[in-house]
């Protein structure tokens, strides 16, 4: 059945193989894809829709020699199968592939590009580098339609483009989308390149170019080969390029092996900084994924491959809770504004945006427009909900401190993905969040431990203008609702210990671990209370004084141990803070449950952490 993808070792296995074969090995690749991805999750879509291409970049580029950077690299998995990585079986697993290109597994990978709208920029750089030590080879970004929404792709376009001798090709991989429609005026400028009348005349002219050519461009074209003289007549520039200087060619049916390699060849023998807009249909191939108006199948969890229907359904998670909430709360109140980068459903705001069609903007893959954006509706009288994965907050640091927090801007963040993530990998865990927002003056930080207080305090955070508010839970099924033992102004006590000595301060989900640990304790001899502060940025008097009448404490938050709620805490206390987080290093893909236990940030780590905290109390104590 794969009998050709078996054949398939290197790239340049792909050289002697005729056309019927190259679509046959399509095929075969596609139905390997959903076979695979079918048993682990993992982005499906996205690769579907690249197979061709992939085929023609390697059939023209000689990688590793030619570089090829992938933007974003979720769309690189036929580009793992035909660099010699045809094992699927532990995709975004532990001792697995990535699930995005990884320079521990191939030469052929350059980088982890796992955040939109940096190819052009790294292409750039090495191909910068490259010509002034005198290396020959190619350098080629493929970019989706989506990620051109970046600020930074803008900024490399406009750079590569004063620079004329390098031979840089970037690929628009154009199917009108990232995870959702792309939007904006990029978006209407290559729909107009790809349709009706406009898509035809740039047919016509690069069927009479090619007609110009004579005999030697059409058996070139053929032969899969591009034709070496007179390029620089046969590439033109085209509307909005233009004005950059940037040759163009395309629009390109980005699934007719033939006409993607060969403007490929006309671009890679250029030598110079070339567009080549390549138009694709994201899950090509596939019934239920070109059926799916949603994301076409961006990503799935495990999935029936015949249907494409869930193996298990999903349970109700924290996402549904605040899209639920945000509608209420905006039927409520009519200055709550939605604001998006890209993802209205992955991060809830789809229902809002149905419910008042007026009130969601997307921005596109532009979190740090976003921001600024939000402070300037605040100011003219919206309450901005900003809501983003929490890795993509790193992104727009700059503009949550100095154009929302110094302005006081009644901004609320919402950060879906927070914490420890797992199966995308490092660059998707939302760890670095809490150090980061502890940095930034007059920034409210929440971190909900359940549906209950998410519901809470995102209701708080909105109905608060006097300054910027953060709410940030993880990924996944939502935990049952805790008892609250007690309340207090330092937060709500989940569990009370007989005259305890010992309090464990723990963060949002760790909250329901930490009252398992305080349980175990108890049967250990030792009495415990679980503290959850609900709102933990600024750290509250309150909670320093509560902390200081206890003999040792414990803190447990999936952030950065250096930098975030726990060391804040330990700064201000007399009693000492042991501080259990995520240590300062990127971690390896796997289970959320998984790493939380590595990490000791499950029950058994943090009555590991009590026990070790009271130990060297008393260790200090006869000293």
């Amino acid at each position: 059945m794969r009998s050709l993808l078996d054949r398939i070792q290197t790239p340049r296995d792909l050289d002697s193989l005729t056309a019927a074969e190259l679509v046959s090995l399509a095929e075969q690749i596609r139905a390997y894809l959903i076979e695979s991805v079918a048993k682990t999750g993992g982005h499906l879509g996205p690769n579907l829709g690249v197979v061709e291409l992939t085929l023609a970049l390697h059939r023209v580029f000689d990688s590793p020699r030619d570089t090829i950077i992938w933007d974003t690299g979720h769309q690189a998995y036929v580009h793992k199968l035909l660099t010699g990585r045809k094992d699927f079986t532990q995709l975004r697993q532990p001792g697995g592939l990535s699930g995005y290109p990884s320079r521990a597994e191939s030469a052929h990978d350059v980088v982890e590009n796992s955040h939109a709208s940096t190819a052009i920029s790294w292409a750039d750089g090495v191909s910068r580098e490259r010509r002034r030590r005198g290396q020959a080879g190619s350098v080629v970004a493929v970019i989706g339609d989506g990620a051109l929404t970046g600020g930074m792709a803008w900024e490399a376009l406009n750079d590569m483009a004063e620079d004329q001798d390098r031979s840089l090709v970037v690929v628009v991989n154009d199917n009108g989308r990232s995870y959702e429609p792309t939007v904006g005026g990029m978006a209407r400028h290559l729909a107009g390149l790809r349709t009706s009348e406009h898509y035809e005349r740039s047919l016509a002219w690069g069927k009479r170019k090619l007609l110009s050519l004579g005999e030697p461009g059409r058996a070139a074209f053929e032969a899969l080969h591009g034709l070496k003289a007179g390029i620089k007549d046969v590439l033109a520039p085209q509307v909005l390029f233009e004005e950059l200087g940037l040759k163009y060619l395309g629009p390109i049916d980005g699934h007719d092996l033939i006409a993607v390699e060969y403007n490929l060849e006309l671009a890679k023998s250029f030598g110079g900084p070339v567009i080549v807009h390549v138009i694709t249909e994201k899950g090509r191939g596939y019934v239920p994924a070109e059926e799916d108006v949603s994301d076409r199948f961006h990503a799935v969890g495990k999935i029936h491959p015949e249907t494409g229907l869930p193996v298990a359904p999903q349970r109700f998670g924290w996402t549904a809770v605040f899209a639920q909430e945000i509608v209420e709360l905006a039927e409520r109140n009519p200055d709550v504004v939605g604001i998006t980068a890209a993802m209205k459903a992955p991060v809830g705001l789809q229902p809002l945006a149905n419910r008042f069609p007026d009130r969601v903007v997307d921005v596109g893959i532009a979190e740090q427009h976003a921001l600024t954006s939000a402070a300037g509706m605040a100011f003219a009288g919206a309450h901005p909900v900003v809501a983003l994965y929490a890795t993509f907050l790193n992104r727009a640091f700059d503009q949550l401190l100095m154009d929302v927090a110094l302005h006081r801007a009644p901004v609320t963040v919402v950060l879906d993905r927070a914490g420890i993530t797992g199966d995308d990998g490092p660059s998707h865990n939302g760890m670095w969040d809490l150090s980061l927002a502890a940095m930034v003056p007059g920034l409210r930080v929440a971190v909900p431990r359940d549906g209950a207080t998410l519901r809470a305090e995102l209701d708080e955070a909105v109905g608060d203008s006097s300054g910027p508010t953060l709410l940030r839970y993880p990924k996944g099924a939502l935990p049952p609702d805790l008892a609250v033992a007690e309340t207090s102004a330092a937060g709500d006590y989940l569990y009370r210990g007989r005259e305890a000595d010992v309090l464990l301060v723990a963060l949002g989900p760790l909250a329901h671990y930490a009252v398992e640990a305080a349980q175990e304790l108890k049967s250990r001899g030792i009495e415990a209370d679980v503290l959850d502060p609900r709102w933990v940025l600024p750290v509250a008097p309150e909670l320093v004084e509560v902390a200081n009448s206890y003999r040792v404490v414990v803190s447990a938050e999936d952030g950065l141990e250096v930098g975030g709620v726990g060391s804040e805490l330990a700064r201000q206390t007399q009693v000492p803070v042991l501080v259990r987080g995520v240590p300062r290093e990127f971690q390896a893909q796997g289970k959320r449950e998984e790493i939380l236990a590595r990490l000791g940030l499950d029950s058994a780590g943090l009555v590991e952490a009590v026990e070790s905290a009271l130990l060297r109390s008393s260790i200090s104590r006869n000293i």
